[in-house]
């Protein structure tokens, strides 16, 4: 099983490996799109999951994610991409209930590698307190693993990536560069610490965000992942027609990612990103290293979260406070739209 090196199976790294955001528009553009009073998200409003009303106190909240290796020992990759999944339901407020494996592997793919990888996925579904029960599997050249996840949120609670309001303050709960971290791992250019970190930023759930968080008054959340968080940033800005003032300083951005970053060792979705969301990007001054880092696609990244001013400064010290919240970083402000772009970010001191 060692001699596996998993992601020499794979094209792509983890997130990397999304359809760009707006390619993805494009496939989705003109389906059918049924309407019932209950789904109060669909795929329609570019959130990170659907919620589905069964009651005045209670609603479904689901989603899947899967995507190919981004580490080489098959039990972190299975963890990763579990935590990468469970992000969607917290980012909505919720708690994840029950999940469903989505495997794919090589027919020769050793039998202990595909235990490593479900158990990795099985641990750490259990540390979020759901349950795995069943799923399903298919042979494929090139190995992929994640998890469709049903959980549970108050739909008079629940979150959406829509709801900023101007005024709110934007924070962030995870360093910045993961993306670069495992374009450099695959390119074998990383310190073995670097490595670890990456894995360990990677697979820390984003629980623990999510707990603080339901107790402020938070108006809007997503998850960084994919799309990076320009992608992420522009969305959330377009569903809830604000501008965001980013302050690229704010973020706490990993050493060796921007190291990465510099020196031009980073993953093809970062360019998927930057095509998808420049046109509405303000750049600024901002040295075009730290830009890579805002468009990079983050794997299991952390919750971006709009909250009233009035709140940040309590919330910020609590998420500093709670044991298992990787960074707690203030980054930016919305204001009201006023035309042309919906991003700018501030120049660096």
């Amino acid at each position: 099983m060692a001699d596996v090196q998993l992601t020499k199976l794979a094209e792509c790294a983890g997130c990397g490996a999304k359809v760009g955001a707006g390619e993805l528009a494009k496939l989705l553009a003109g389906l059918p799109v049924n309407r019932d009073p209950r789904l109060l998200v669909g795929f329609d409003r570019s959130d990170d999951a659907a919620v589905y009303q069964i009651s005045e106190e209670l609603a479904l909240v689901q989603t899947v994610d899967f995507f190919p290796p981004v580490a080489d020992d098959p039990y972190v990759y299975g963890a990763i991409a579990a935590a990468n999944a469970l992000s969607d339901i917290y980012a909505m407020g919720g708690e994840p209930k029950l999940a469903l494996n989505v495997m794919a592997v090589p027919r020769d793919m050793p039998r202990e590698t595909v235990h490593e990888i479900l158990r990795g996925g099985y641990e750490k579904v259990y540390e979020a307190g759901a349950l795995i029960a069943g799923g399903h599997s298919i042979y494929d050249p090139e190995p992929k693993y994640g998890l469709t996840v049903t959980g549970f949120v108050d739909p008079r609670k629940m979150l959406t990536n829509a709801g900023t309001r101007p005024g709110d303050v934007l924070i962030y709960t995870k360093p910045l560069g993961i993306g670069a971290l495992t374009a450099g791992a695959k390119a074998g250019l990383l310190a073995p610490e670097d490595v670890r970190r990456g894995e360990q930023l990677m697979m820390t759930l984003n629980r623990a965000a999510r707990d603080v968080m339901v107790q402020y008054p938070v108006h809007a959340c997503t998850d960084v992942t994919g799309f990076g968080v320009l992608g992420h940033a522009l969305e959330m800005a377009q569903g809830s027609n604000t501008e965001l003032h980013l302050d690229p300083a704010g973020f706490e951005m990993i050493p060796a990612a921007l190291e990465m970053a510099r020196m031009g060792v980073l993953p093809e979705g970062l360019y998927r990103n930057r095509h998808f969301a420049e046109a509405q990007v303000q750049p600024g001054r901002v040295p075009l290293a730290i830009q890579d880092l805002l468009y990079d696609p983050q794997t299991s990244g952390g919750l971006m979260m709009a909250v009233d001013p009035d709140a940040a400064d309590a919330l910020m010290a609590a998420l500093r406070a709670a044991p298992g919240v990787p960074a707690a970083c203030r980054v930016g402000r919305a204001e009201t739209y006023r035309g042309g772009a919906r991003i700018f970010l501030e120049d660096i001191p």
